[in-house]
């Protein structure tokens, strides 16, 4: 009979935030006993899950991929984002061998560059600035047929903020005296991560059949699709025309395409139909053969010229577990689950020794205030059996509802998720009570406490900068929690409560106040 295993579970409630706020605010208005009653019992306090405590330019909302990059890194993780924007400052932009070879091979071979990416001030997945120095980085070495495919936001800024930012790239692209506008069309055609290739496919035949809503004015067109209720994530693709009917710009035989989100998870799946010869994803019909630049590393399979190569992090949260043998799993439904690997690993795909996964699908529909509830349920069953199994001293466990359904703005529906995810993490909680274990709860950054926009009173369906909770559940330890901890403590406390030792590299520190012996010791 193997032995029974106290096992140690980190629970990530995604996009779970602290506000005092009650007016907009999905979990205060949101019925959580278990919750509650983790905070009256247990020791608990709040971390900083934004700007430069994790790696953000300042005052920058975080999100699930920073997040995860600093809790399991143990540090904070200096994002693409910053790396991008000091290499503008510095001038260092304009000379990146990837970047300026794009561009020179369409000067020399009288092609076009297509700018693709989230046309959004957001900072989650692009930013505009790095938008304006592509086009910069354009005119200065002498391209002028520059075509630019922006997709519109809506889920990290307001639903109906498209039009602004298309005015913003109307007037750059004339006081630059450089790119035209082809495309619009919303992100939740163009940067689907979860395999809907009929979205994706739209997407597509937009950018390289020219396949769409004609339109001559892109603002107008899209000001005309909020009058039908259609808002900036789910605008239709729109195709630019000259007034001639004829497209602006489609992707053709050897042009050069940079895209511009520094992001990875929702720019594979467009990348791999614009690159890839094996792509079965869906019928592409022509297929033309590009020169494509990826501003960040996408995945390390597309063998793809990138701007801006991953950092190496050493001796992160799962290199420290596999070194020391320790079993753990990770568990997540489909739209968190590259987080809980991938981003928990550092931006590695590949899992560590000793690291299980379960993948739970999440629900296929348009929009998560139609189903709330997720996957929640099917995740704590797999979570519940994976405990009883008594194989894993470590649970990485990611609730995706918090943020995932406080990103459609929907109130009565976070709420509605808010509580499904209480009553599922009050199951986990009792199990590792009962195996006399420990549980960390905690987020990767707050959305689901503001669903309302403070200036517009319209929806807000962003993250926000507010601090995330962080709850000490153990029967058999005692002791507090400091105050003043940020995302890149929760490694070091792991470690600690699993008596291993701290890596130099983690520089951040063990969040218990006092590091107390076992009450059974």
């Amino acid at each position: 009979m193997s032995p029974v295993i106290k096992p140690l579970i980190l629970i990530i409630l995604d996009g779970w935030g602290l506000s005092p706020k009650q007016e907009g605010n999905a979990i205060a208005q949101a019925r959580t006993p278990t919750m509650d009653l983790l905070y009256q019992q247990y020791p608990w306090t709040t971390l900083q899950a934004s700007g430069e405590e994790v790696g953000l330019p300042r005052g920058l909302m975080g999100n699930s991929e920073v997040g995860h990059l600093n809790i399991g890194a143990g540090r904070v993780v200096y994002q693409d984002i910053a790396r991008i924007s000091q290499s503008i400052e510095a001038g260092e932009f304009f000379r990146n061998p990837a970047l300026t070879r794009a561009v020179d091979r369409a000067v020399r071979e009288g092609k076009c560059l297509h700018l693709l990416g989230l046309l959004s001030d957001g900072g989650v997945h692009s930013t505009l600035e790095h938008l304006a120095a592509l086009l910069k980085l354009a005119r200065e070495r002498g391209l002028t047929r520059v075509y630019l495919h922006p997709f519109l936001d809506g889920r990290d800024t307001p639903p109906t903020k498209g039009a602004e930012y298309l005015g913003w790239l109307l007037d750059t692209t004339r006081q630059l005296g450089v790119g035209r506008i082809a495309t619009v069309m919303g992100r939740y055609y163009a940067m689907d991560r979860d395999k809907r290739w009929d979205r994706l496919q739209r997407a597509y035949l937009a950018m390289v059949e020219g396949q769409g809503e004609m339109a001559v004015d892109p603002v107008a067109a899209v000001r005309c699709s909020y009058e039908r209720q259609v808002t900036d994530e789910f605008v239709e693709p729109i195709v630019l025309t000259a007034g001639t009917g004829r497209p602006v710009g489609l992707i053709e035989e050897g042009d050069s395409v940079i895209f511009f989100n520094f992001r990875a998870d929702r720019a594979r799946e467009i990348t791999s139909s614009l690159t890839r010869s094996d792509f079965t994803g869906f019928d592409r019909g022509r297929y033309p053969q590009v020169h494509y630049v990826c501003l960040t590393e996408y995945d390390e399979r597309f063998a793809l010229p990138i701007a801006f190569p991953s950092q190496n992090l050493d001796h992160i949260l799962a290199q420290v577990l596999a070194h020391h043998g320790l079993p753990n799993l990770r568990i997540a439904e489909t739209e968190k689950y590259a987080h809980v690997t991938f981003f928990f690993n550092g931006g590695q795909e590949k899992a560590y020794p000793g690291e299980d996964r379960i993948l739970v699908p999440s629900p296929q529909v348009a929009t998560y205030d139609l189903q709330p509830e997720m996957s929640c349920p099917e995740v704590t069953e797999q979570v519940l059996e994976a405990l009883s199994a008594d194989r894993y001293p470590l649970v990485v466990l990611n609730y995706a509802n918090p943020d995932m359904v406080g990103h459609t703005g929907v109130l009565p529906a976070a709420i509605q998720a808010v509580e499904t995810v209480d009553r599922c993490l009050g199951r986990v909680i009792a199990c590792v009570r009962e195996k006399g274990g420990v549980a960390l709860i905690s987020s990767d950054h707050g959305n689901v406490e503001q669903m309302i926009d403070p200036e517009t009173g319209g929806p807000h369906t962003a993250h926000t900068t507010h601090p995330v909770p962080f709850i000490w559940v153990s029967d058999r330890q005692a002791g507090g929690l400091r105050e003043g901890g940020a995302l890149k403590d929760i490694a070091p406390t792991i470690l600690g409560l699993l008596g291993i030792p701290q890596p130099p590299e983690m520089t951040g520190q063990d969040l218990r106040a006092v590091h107390p012996p076992s009450r059974d010791a």
